[in-house]
Order: C-alpha cells, then sequence, then structure tokens
C-alpha cells in the first residue's frame, strides 16, 4: 500500500453515512427478531454499481457468507439487505436457503434481479431465522428507503453495540467531488480476518470492480485487520463496498486518483474500526499500538497484534498497572526479529523503557498515562523500518459479565 498511516489520519473525516454518497438510500426498521429493537436495514443505490467484499477466513461460515461470497464474484451488485439478531450461521442446508429467500425477497420488493441483492446478517449462532418475520419485514423497510436513512440502518445493524457506527469523507478526486461513506456493527468475538463486524461502504466514485475489490483489499488491511478486542473470530465477518459512479468523472483505475480514493476508503474503515474497539464489549479503555523499527510492515503488524491480544498486558490497561514487562514479553513471544537490547516502549510521549532496560523513577506518571480513556503505546525495535498500528481496548470484569450471559 502507497498509502503511510500518516497521510491517511490527516483525512478529514466527517459524521456522514452509507447513504450520503449521491445514489443511495437507506432504510432501518424493528421486524420482530429482536423483541423490542431495529433488526432490519436495507442499503440500495439507485444504478448497479461495481460491488467488492472480503469476509472472515474462520472455516465455519455463517448461510449469508457463503450466499454472499458467491453473488458477489460477478463484481456488480444494487442492494444489501442485512438482519442482526440472527447470525444464519451452523443452520445447514436450511440457512442457506434462508439467505437465498433474503435476497429474493429484497428484490422483488426492490423490483431488481436478485443476483444484484447481497445478504448478512449477525446475532445469535445456530438458531434458524425467523422468515414469516423477515417475509414481513423486508417489504416494509423497502418502503422506507430514503436518502435520510443511514442512520436508522446503522442502528438496526447493531447487537451488543453501545452505539451506532458511521462516517464520511469528501475528496476531490481529479477534480471530481466523491464521497465516500460507511456504516458498521461490532463490540465482541473481535479479531482481525475480520472482526465480528459488519461493515458496509459506499462511494459515489466510479470504479470497475477488479479496482475497488484491490482498494477495499488495503483499507480492510489497516483497519478492520488491525483491531482486536478479544482474539475471537466470528462466522459473519463482512466487508462489502458498492461504487455508484453518481459522482461522475472517467472511472478511477490507478495513479494518483487510485492512490487518493484508497487513502480515504481506508480512511473511513479505520475510524469505523476504531469505533469497534471504543465500543469493545466491557471496555473502558481505547488503545493504540504502534510498532517501528521491525524488519517488515508485516513483522510489526505481527508484534503489535502479539501485544494486543495479551491478556496480561489487557488487563493491566484495566488496572492502570504500568507494567511494561508483559508487553517486553509479548514481543519477545509474537516470532518477529528482535532484541531486548534494541527494543524501547513508551506510553505516549513518556518512555518507560529504552534498551530493554526500565526507565529510572517514571513509575507514578506511567501510571498516571494509563489512567486515561485513550492510550498510545509506541515500540521500537531498532532492527528496521516496517511500521504498523493496532488498535485494542482492555480487558474488564464486565467483559466476563456480558459474554457469561449472552444467550441467557
Amino acid at each position: 500500500m502507497t498509502e503511510t498511516l500518516d497521510e491517511i489520519e490527516t483525512i478529514s473525516r466527517t459524521n456522514g453515512n452509507a447513504a450520503s454518497p449521491r445514489g443511495f438510500r437507506a432504510a432501518g426498521i424493528h421486524s420482530g427478531i429482536k423483541r423490542d429493537k431495529p433488526d432490519l436495514a436495507l442499503l440500495v443505490a439507485e444504478v448497479p454499481a461495481s460491488a467488492a467484499g472480503v469476509f472472515t477466513t474462520n472455516r465455519v461460515k455463517a448461510a449469508p457468507v457463503r450466499y454472499t461470497q458467491r453473488a458477489i464474484s460477478a463484481g456488480r451488485a444494487q442492494a444489501i439487505v442485512v438482519n442482526s439478531g440472527n447470525a444464519n450461521a451452523c443452520t445447514g442446508e436450511t440457512g442457506l436457503a434462508d439467505a437465498a429467500e433474503m435476497a429474493r425477497l429484497a428484490a422483488d420488493a426492490l423490483d431488481l434481479p436478485t443476483g444484484l441483492v447481497l445478504v448478512a446478517s449477525t446475532g445469535v449462532i445456530g438458531v434458524p431465522l425467523p422468515m414469516d418475520v423477515l417475509r414481513r419485514g423486508i417489504p416494509r423497510a423497502a418502503a422506507s428507503l430514503s436518502a435520510d436513512g443511514g442512520g436508522a440502518a446503522a442502528e438496526a445493524i447493531r447487537t451488543t453495540d453501545t452505539f451506532t457506527k458511521t462516517c464520511a469523507v469528501r475528496l476531490d478526486i481529479d477534480g471530481v467531488e466523491v464521497t465516500i461513506g460507511g456504516m458498521a456493527k461490532g463490540a465482541g468475538m473481535i479479531h482481525p480476518n475480520l472482526a465480528t463486524t459488519l461493515c458496509f461502504l459506499t462511494t459515489d466514485a466510479a470504479l470497475p470492480p477488479a479496482v475497488l475489490r484491490r482498494a477495499l483489499t488495503c483499507a480492510v488491511a489497516e483497519s478492520f485487520n488491525s483491531i482486536t478486542v478479544d482474539g475471537d473470530t466470528s462466522t459473519n465477518d463482512t466487508v462489502l463496498a458498492l461504487a455508484n459512479g453518481r459522482a461522475g468523472g472517467a472511472p478511477i483505475t490507478n495513479g494518483e486518483g487510485l492512490s487518493r480514493f484508497t487513502a480515504g476508503l481506508t480512511a473511513v474503515a479505520s475510524e469505523l474500526a476504531r469505533m469497534v474497539v471504543e465500543d469493545g464489549e466491557g471496555a473502558t479503555k481505547i488503545v493504540s499500538i504502534r510498532v517501528e523499527g521491525a524488519v517488515s510492515a508485516a513483522e510489526a503488524h505481527q508484534a503489535a497484534m502479539t501485544v494486543a491480544n495479551s491478556p496480561l498486558v489487557k488487563t493491566a490497561l484495566h488496572g492502570g498497572e504500568p507494567n511494561w514487562g508483559r508487553i517486553l514479553a509479548a514481543l519477545g513471544r509474537s516470532g518477529v526479529e528482535m532484541a531486548e537490547e534494541t527494543t524501547d516502549i513508551s506510553f505516549g510521549k513518556l518512555a518507560v523503557v529504552r534498551g530493554g532496560r526500565g526507565v529510572p523513577d517514571v513509575w507514578d506518571a506511567a501510571a498516571a498515562a494509563l489512567e486515561e480513556k485513550e492510550i498510545e503505546i509506541r515500540i521500537g525495535l531498532g532492527v528496521g523500518t516496517g511500521a504498523a498500528r493496532v488498535w485494542t481496548c482492555d480487558l474488564s470484569e464486565e467483559y466476563v459479565r456480558i459474554n457469561g450471559s449472552y444467550t441467557t
């Protein structure tokens, strides 16, 4: 990826959503899957759009993942139908038939070919979808579509999320104003490849499907594959992108225009991914871990993720315990090229380790740094030029309470 982390972080985000780009409408309603909360969303483009997707690498894949992986292979789509409250995972052939029926119901309600409808689900695993509810609900959602419906759609895809997650950016690309928007959900069972998340990205830029796929792959690498809450990879992870070309201008295919677009897409995905970590189940702190001086970017990412997933590090962060030895130990078992004698660690701007040795007389200041809601841990390995950043959160007693009673 040619876009650097610093370049991406300079792009200004807005509080837009997946319906913010020109030519998109959305809706979110309560259909009855959940007792009393919104649980069904539609996202629709005015015209057939280029489509790309990235999905869970878990070998146990939910029916909507399997359905949409096949449907998106043509590179074109016009609508996405999403339910929350039920993952439609581990439901066998019935689940696959239900996912296909969701697409047909949406296609009929929107007067579209079924092949242009993608499907996603999130919620409890192993429970059949209540199709009678969806047969009534999907036409109602279609009737509720509007250009202002992005917020309602984002609300309808939530599970244990405590807030909706939306974002947009506006860019000038080759003299054309382009908007990129998105919405996501996720709070638990969060780990790369992807995270337990659904994310839907839209743009009014024009890109061929193959180019959109490359841009999405880059964006996900720097966002949803760079977060962790609890180290668990879901059965339903799905990130979808639609590009309808309504902004006008020539298709973006390469060069500076594609670099600019990819940076914008990554900025939106990164902000949504950061929100997922901020909303991590039981989380009280959001933590950025940045590793520099690794032999490669891949090894920097591996080192950062090892630290981010360490229960000992995460519990220390929750308690405000500046035990940097846990970080150094995690780096040592991460499998990357490193040497204790060349490793530095800082909490924000406060150096706590230099050359593998603790900095004297900083314990109280380090403890104070870990009391903040947003914490930055910077690690220098001193063996190369590779760099990466990941986000994680602390691990609290509340996480255990939430997941000890998820279905009861």
